[in-house]
């Protein structure tokens, strides 16, 4: 096949793209729910992700012009700034203005706030997938645009772009695994049983944390998505915007984003509410993507009121208690945080690819990239050497 039976299209909105054929390409079954139209949609229909925020959606797709049949897309948006991305290059803009040239606005292929691996070109005909890649790194140069990066895909696109000159940046982030130490192949019974997993050390630590919140008076409710009505979407919000303002920081995912995709994701999500005198105090989000090997994924977090180690009861240990119950194979964390491997979360490698077009900066950004993913691999294995789970 050759590239005159496809055409290319650039759309400014994921809406333009039709929902249905958008997540037929999702092919991967173990794919998160974050990669769905649905899911992106809710950001660019909420505000969270617009212009005026510094998100201007740039999404790409690739058709075969015989029939128009949408064969592969790319969600991306051009950034003027490196905000919500969980991927730092402030250095490298820095080095772009000290030098007079301009690092924003920048190519980028990502879930927005999201930092979470996955598909990132979707659809598999590779014919289409490199078309598409081509056209990008075609466009941005055209359009004087610094570079592209895409942050967090799976490992099957590293071949892909690699062929085009991407250099690879390398991550950490840490998982839980439900795993039983005694029975290898299969899942953990209950909570007691993961706590069996660590050396004593941890696992008294997390008996006198978990000890802690409930003589502070504090119980849970869990509600699945479906069950979440515009009353318990406000609370949410509260505590999340709470955690922002408490950082200093105003929050970037608006009241409606949440809204919409409790009325159109329900299925993927889970909240938990931390209550205390009858009130709620504090809440945790998170999402599942309903595969056989099931994930669930530890978005967002906040509190209006202090006691001691409710983040860890909230964010992690309601959480893994959940994934036990409902035989969840992992918990993604989120990113960053190395106190995780203390509660019982492992380091995990993962990754960004990126493309600079002048090619000083990219001879220089590939040097401290070795040098960089040196040091991360060494502390990776530092990591894995300290970690609490006992041998079986």
């Amino acid at each position: 096949m050759t590239e005159s039976l496809f055409y290319t299209e650039i759309h400014e909105s994921i809406s333009h793209i039709p929902a249905t054929e958008w997540n037929q390409l999702i092919t991967d079954p173990d794919a998160s729910p974050f990669i769905r139209h649905e899911y992106l949609e809710a950001m660019e229909l909420s505000g969270s992700v617009s212009v005026s925020t510094g998100w201007q959606p740039c999404h790409f797709a690739v058709r075969l012009r015989e029939n128009d049949a949408l064969l592969c897309a790319m969600p991306a948006y051009l950034k003027k700034h490196s905000y919500g991305e969980f991927v730092f290059d402030w250095a490298w803009a820095n080095a772009y203005q000290q030098n007079g040239l301009q690092y924003y606005p920048k190519l980028l292929c990502a879930i927005p706030f999201t930092p979470v691996s996955g598909s990132r070109v979707i659809g598999k005909h590779q014919d289409a997938q490199e078309i598409l890649i081509a056209t990008c790194l075609q466009w941005i140069k055209e359009q004087n645009i610094s570079s592209m990066h895409i942050l967090f895909p799976n490992n099957e696109s590293e071949e892909l772009l690699k062929k085009f000159n991407f250099q690879r940046r390398e991550s950490i982030q840490f998982h839980w695994q439900n795993q039983s130490l005694d029975r290898p192949s299969e899942k953990l019974i209950d909570f007691h049983e993961f706590l069996y997993t660590l050396n004593k050390k941890r696992r008294n630590n997390i008996l006198r944390e978990r000890q802690s919140v409930e003589e502070a008076g504090v119980y849970f409710e869990h509600k699945p998505g479906s069950t979440m009505d515009t009353s318990d979407w406000d609370d949410f919000y509260t505590f999340y915007d709470s955690n922002y303002i408490n950082h200093g920081n105003a929050p970037y995912l608006k009241r409606s984003f949440f809204e919409i995709i409790g009325k159109t994701m329900a299925e993927y999500i889970h909240v938990i509410f931390a209550i205390k005198d009858n009130r709620r105090i504090a809440s945790s989000l998170l999402f599942r993507n309903r595969s056989e090997k099931e994930r669930a994924y530890g978005r967002y977090w906040g509190s209006t009121e202090y006691v001691s180690n409710l983040h860890f009861e909230t964010a992690y240990y309601q959480s893994i208690e959940f994934c036990i119950r409902e035989k969840i194979s992992v918990f993604e964390g989120g990113a960053q945080g190395e106190h995780k491997i203390h509660r019982g979360l492992l380091p995990v490698n993962l990754y960004s690819m990126h493309y600079l077009v002048d090619e000083r900066f990219a001879n220089a950004v590939q040097n401290f990239l070795e040098q960089e993913g040196n040091s991360m691999h060494k502390y990776l294995n530092e990591l894995v050497e300290h970690q609490p789970i006992k041998k079986s």
